[in-house]
């Protein structure tokens, strides 16, 4: 395994870089996405948060949310309900339909709460989510912190 990546050497704003690494999602014992054309969006004192493409979705896998919020780097997001069966995870998806100057990769692009999920791997290892309900890092062997989002962290 190659060094791991300090999120203390990661950008603010915040870069998006393609990633070839192999992506899964799973919810109520079913992949609802897996890819090898990720993006992942790298930013100081956060763990990589992984963007999928919505084509590489099962089928009626995400259906629309209510709510919308606002990154102030990449602008309105809007939410997803991911659904396996009959297993909900309630806005625990987004999009950037019109992202911001900079960002416009990430249209065409969902993310998820790994919280919210059974389960989601990168490159077949189990990610650990980012501390606090705010956040949606993704947490793996290849990246460390420490990271924004536990107790007394949001401040940052």
């Amino acid at each position: 395994m190659s060094r791991p990546e300090s999120v203390w050497d990661y950008p603010r704003p915040p870069r998006v870089v393609p990633s070839h690494e192999l992506v899964t999602v799973q919810l109520g014992g079913i992949v609802v996405c897996q890819t090898r054309l990720s993006l992942r969006v790298l930013e100081t004192s956060h763990p990589p948060t992984y963007y999928l493409p919505f084509g590489h979705w099962l089928e009626g896998s995400l259906q629309p949310a209510p709510g919308r919020s606002f990154c102030e780097f990449k602008g309105y997001a809007t939410y997803w309900t991911v659904v396996a069966g009959p297993v909900r995870a309630e806005s625990a998806a987004w999009s950037y339909p019109e992202p911001a100057a900079g960002f416009e990769a990430v249209r065409d692009h969902v993310a998820v709460y790994p919280a919210r999920m059974e389960q989601c791997t990168v490159d077949g290892e189990p990610v650990r989510p980012q501390e606090g309900g705010f956040y949606a890092g993704w947490i793996t062997d290849r990246v460390v912190g420490p990271f924004k989002g536990s107790p007394g962290t949001r401040g940052w």
